[in-house]
């Protein structure tokens, strides 16, 4: 049985990774612009370097950033929880001391709070930039699972 992807934020896109040897780019063109000596290989290494360094920043990002919603599991960064699991979706404010989801001491910067409720009685937090869309697709995998269970 396949599962169906109900929600998918990747974490980062892939953008980030042209920054770096376009400012390169930029600077040899800068200098081929003014007439001046140009630094090929000086370019040539700082877009390299720079590329690095936001390939290891996404990497990160997709990393510990993720989000995913099947009708199975829900993935926060590097935890993966059962929806089955799951006894209920939350509005409203989350409660004290509830536990991030994902491996974090907190939710994330510019990350907004799903509360949940899981079959121990235990309240944590789903995490997402978009909660409501989030919070919906938890829902949809809740009524999904139940589905499943009563066939």
């Amino acid at each position: 049985m396949s599962e169906t992807v109900l929600y998918d934020e990747p974490g980062s896109g892939g953008a980030p990774l042209l920054w770096g040897p376009g400012f390169a780019l930029a600077g040899f063109l800068l200098e081929l612009a003014l007439g001046g000596p140009t630094h090929v290989v000086a370019w040539a290494v700082i877009g390299v370097g720079l590329f690095l360094a936001s390939a290891l920043w996404v990497y990160a990002r997709r990393r510990f950033l993720s989000v995913r919603v099947t009708d199975m599991v829900l993935w926060q960064g590097r935890e993966a929880l059962p929806v089955e699991r799951i006894a209920e979706v939350r509005d409203g404010d989350p409660p004290a001391r509830a536990k991030p989801l994902g491996g974090g001491y907190t939710v994330p910067r510019k990350y907004q709070e799903v509360p949940l409720t899981l079959d121990d009685g235990r309240a944590v937090l789903a995490w997402a930039r978009d909660a409501e869309a989030l919070r919906a697709a938890l829902r949809r995998a809740l009524d999904a699972w139940e589905n499943r269970r009563h066939e």
